[in-house]
């Protein structure tokens, strides 16, 4: 259903550190039907949106990148945000990295930092961050993409922003492997390692947890049955605490040793029992299946 025209739509103000991905989440907008405005300078908000109520109901979400190509514009985007707030419903999403991935993603496309002037990338980068602080403490959302490539971002773009009907809240179940290193950016962790492994048995070796022998396997060991009661069970008043505070979006990740067999079984049993929370639309992730 279109908003009336009296209803001022959703804005979304995406920003962060250059090489972090914000092209990359605007795309991914775009192909979710929010109106992507790329670069636009603080100062042109207002009216951007002015002129986006004139559409009425014909531009529901509008999404904004406003980052440090702006320069000195740039500073005014916090007085901007404010003017915003009364009448509408605007979230700031920040994109993150590290310091050293930042380096090598502006090595591989050899292009300059925004801010690097006559010092290296990593000036610019340094410069960038003290810059950008006070922006990331305040967003609503942030993601680090450290160990992110575009598909897995433009995934969890989708996750974050796509439609979900009546949904208050996302959560997103996310099985991994511990030798992989914990994801960056996940709410609570939940280890499976308690369960014998598949890997062991020369007949499930070389299956996955999609498989229903894995799955039947990994389901009658003892401790599965209990702990996917329990740790349903204790989710749910959790999901509906962050649905009070406004919290849109949580990860969940459910781990084992290589994110191939346990996890990945455990994870979507966790998500068939949490899938009629009130409210909560939930989705699964497998980041590491596939990797050996």
């Amino acid at each position: 259903m279109e908003p009336a025209r009296d209803e001022p739509g959703e804005v979304l103000i995406v920003t962060g550190m250059s090489g972090a991905g914000r092209s990359t989440v605007a795309n991914a907008l775009e192909d979710l039907d929010w109106y992507v405005v790329d670069n636009l300078p603080p100062q042109m908000l207002r009216p951007l949106l002015e002129l986006t109520e004139l559409a009425g109901g014909a531009v529901p979400r509008v999404a904004v990148v406003v980052d440090v190509r702006g320069r000195t514009l740039f500073a005014d985007l916090p007085e901007a945000m404010r003017s915003l707030q009364a009448g509408r419903q605007v979230r700031t999403v920040f994109l993150d990295a590290s310091d050293a991935v930042l380096v090598r993603r502006f090595e591989a496309v050899r292009r300059p930092h925004p801010l690097q002037g006559e010092g290296t990338i990593l000036d610019g980068i340094r410069r960038e961050r003290d810059r950008l602080a006070p922006m990331r403490e305040a967003a609503d959302v942030v993601i680090d993409t450290s160990t992110l490539n575009v598909h897995q971002l433009s995934l969890r773009t989708v996750a974050l922003f796509g439609e979900e009907g009546a949904a208050r809240h996302t959560v997103t179940l996310m099985s991994f492997g511990f030798k992989y290193g914990l994801p960056p950016d996940v709410d609570l962790v939940a280890d499976m390692r308690f369960l014998p492994n598949p890997f062991w048995s020369e007949d499930l070796r070389a299956l996955t947890g999609e498989d229903p022998r894995v799955r039947e396997y990994v389901l009658e060991q003892q401790g599965a049955a209990e702990f996917l009661d329990a740790y349903s069970a204790a989710l749910r008043p959790v999901l509906e605490g962050y649905q009070r505070e406004n919290k849109r979006h949580s990860v969940v990740a459910v781990g084992c040793t290589g994110g191939k067999h346990r996890s990945v079984v455990m994870t979507r049993e966790l998500a068939a029992r949490l899938a009629d929370v009130p409210g909560v639309a939930v989705r699964v992730a497998h980041r590491d299946l596939g990797r050996e």
